[in-house]
């Protein structure tokens, strides 16, 4: 038995080893047939279920505390989330379809958009599934998928887990978590590091693996059966932290967050955020048929920006192109969206929809006193960044910066930099350039592991050249968000992390328990290594 071993994506570090519990794989789609007799009344059924769905999602808020009841109190508003309801309760009338399938297929329509977005939003597809599957479960009178009651220390085994599957789970009762699909920048990756339990991901074959015990390394990735005997060695779950991102020895790192709508802002400030070094913009654009007016999208962003009035707020321009179908924008069908016409790429054509964005921009600073920097998404060259710089400067927004999460201009960040004030590194999308292997995508997982150390070398790249220019360089990718591989950031001339804000105290404690010439040491070992597991263990020797 002790012979059995599988390779995952480690995520959150430690070691654990016990009895395995499975979590219930989601639901199969419910049938189209037979037609309701009385359509009116099989409508009718779906608000109720839902309204059941969420009451319990907001009981169970009711009990939990911090990031736990944020997820749980936002699922259980998903889950009575007007526009599905709606949308479910008229197909059932034209369609003539069970209460259960018309809620499966609206779930459908929502989920293919999110996915179609892309990046951070096609994330959020995960949590319409959930919500999807708790739906047709109360509609069709079975328990709903999901974690079940723990009576013992145990390792939890699963395809994925939700949000609300993870959010109110007892890090004294779940010694580990491995699941055969996910990635790094998951729901399950984000939330077992703020709970400080070990996890893998992207382990393939695990749901195939008979063994009633695991043994399980999120520094490795490594799963293996085990003796069944209870063991485990976690790292610090919900750390203590004074809200200010400097070293021991007092080197400034800003510690800041990600955001993407109100909701996320004042999470992150809560959190104790020192401001945001991310604001995507896409939630303005998103759901509209037509391009928001400047007024629209101040007011927007204004509600994004207030809660940091006084504090640095970074404002990524709209991301946006043939992954991220926008109506208004008319884009031509490609062949492969990903490298085709998006983010920056799509202001070139229509420069006038950037330069009301930079006005609204511009005008929710006023209106909110945040100190807003601006920068575009998807830059490949110099002459692309100054491009940007000069509408944006023009605008009235004096900090410009860009995203490097194209290898050139990762390769050409000195230029770059010469153009801009700033720039932050978007490890997701710039490790996907790299490997050629889509996020979204857990056969390919392993390349997108942020500890690859091709990825770190393109960074040190970039760190180097802001070093030796004296500009700020963040990340507000995933990476950020380990409290281990921050430390190596900041070692590569990282200046600023911007990461989800259940992260944020994690990664602050752990900066102010090292100092920058052991964050430069751990850079070395791991720039140097040859995969990422080397990398890791390079990182650890000096922490």
């Amino acid at each position: 038995m002790s012979s059995v071993r599988l390779s995952g994506v480690g995520v959150s570090s430690g070691r654990a080893s016990g009895p395995v519990v499975r979590v219930a794989e989601p639901l199969g789609e419910p049938p189209a047939g037979p037609a309701p007799t009385d359509p009116a009344a099989e409508a009718a059924r779906i608000r109720p279920a839902a309204d059941a769905v969420a009451a319990r999602l907001r009981e169970r808020a009711a009990a939990a505390s911090g990031d736990a009841k944020d997820v749980l109190e936002t699922t259980a508003a998903m889950a009575a989330d007007p526009a599905l309801l709606s949308q479910a309760e008229k197909s059932v009338v034209s369609d003539a379809l069970p209460a259960a399938r018309a809620v499966h297929q609206a779930a459908g329509g929502f989920i293919s958009a999110l996915e179609a977005a892309g990046g951070y939003m096609a994330e959020r597809a995960r949590d319409v599934r959930d919500v999807r599957d708790r739906l047709v479960a109360e509609l069709l009178g079975v328990a709903a998928p999901g974690v079940p009651s723990l009576s013992s220390p145990s390792v939890l085994v699963a395809r994925d887990l939700a949000p609300a599957d993870t959010a109110d789970l007892d890090p004294a009762k779940v010694l580990a978590l491995v699941t055969e699909e996910g990635g790094p920048t998951s729901h399950t990756a984000i939330l077992a590091r703020s709970l400080g339990i070990p996890a893998v991901v992207a382990c393939r074959g695990v749901l195939d693996l008979d063994a009633p015990a695991l043994l399980v390394d999120g520094d490795t990735g490594v799963v293996q059966a085990s003796d069944g005997a209870v063991r485990a060695a976690h790292v610090a779950g919900r750390a203590e932290w004074n809200g200010v991102g400097a070293l021991r020895d007092g080197y400034r790192v800003k510690v800041l967050g990600n955001v993407g709508s109100p909701a996320d802002a004042v999470a992150a400030a809560a959190a104790g955020a020192e401001g945001v070094g991310l604001f995507r913009t896409e939630f303005c654009f998103l759901s509209a048929s037509t391009e928001p007016s400047v007024t629209e999208q101040r007011e927007a962003y204004a509600a994004v920006l207030a809660p940091f009035a006084g504090k640095p707020v970074v404002v990524r321009t709209l991301d946006a192109g043939a992954d991220k179908p926008l109506p208004f924008l008319a884009p031509d069908p490609e062949p492969n969206p990903a490298l085709g016409v998006r983010g920056l790429r799509v202001a070139f054509d229509r420069p006038d929809v950037l330069e009301r964005q930079l006005e609204a921009i511009a005008l929710a600073a006023a209106d909110t006193d945040a100190e807003v920097s601006v920068m575009a998404p998807m830059v490949a060259t110099a002459a692309e960044a100054a491009w940007f710089a000069e509408r944006a400067r023009a605008a009235g927004l004096r900090r410009v910066g860009v995203m490097i999460e194209i290898p050139a201009a990762a390769l050409s960040a000195h230029e770059v930099l010469a153009a801009v004030d700033f720039a932050s590194i978007g490890t997701n999308d710039l490790a996907q350039y790299v490997f050629a292997a889509d996020r979204q995508v857990g056969a390919v997982a392993a390349l997108n592991d942020p500890w690859q150390p091709a990825l770190l070398r393109l960074v040190k790249l970039v760190g180097d050249a802001g070093t030796a220019a004296g500009k700020p360089v963040g990340v507000c990718g995933e990476a950020a968000a380990d409290p281990l591989l921050a430390c190596v950031l900041t070692g590569l001339g990282v200046t600023s992390l911007s990461m989800n804000h259940t992260a944020l105290a994690g990664v602050g404690a752990k900066l102010a328990s090292t100092s920058f010439d052991l964050c430069q040491l751990a850079a070395r070992g791991a720039v140097a290594a040859a995969d990422p597991v080397s990398a890791k263990l390079a990182a650890r020797a000096p922490h």
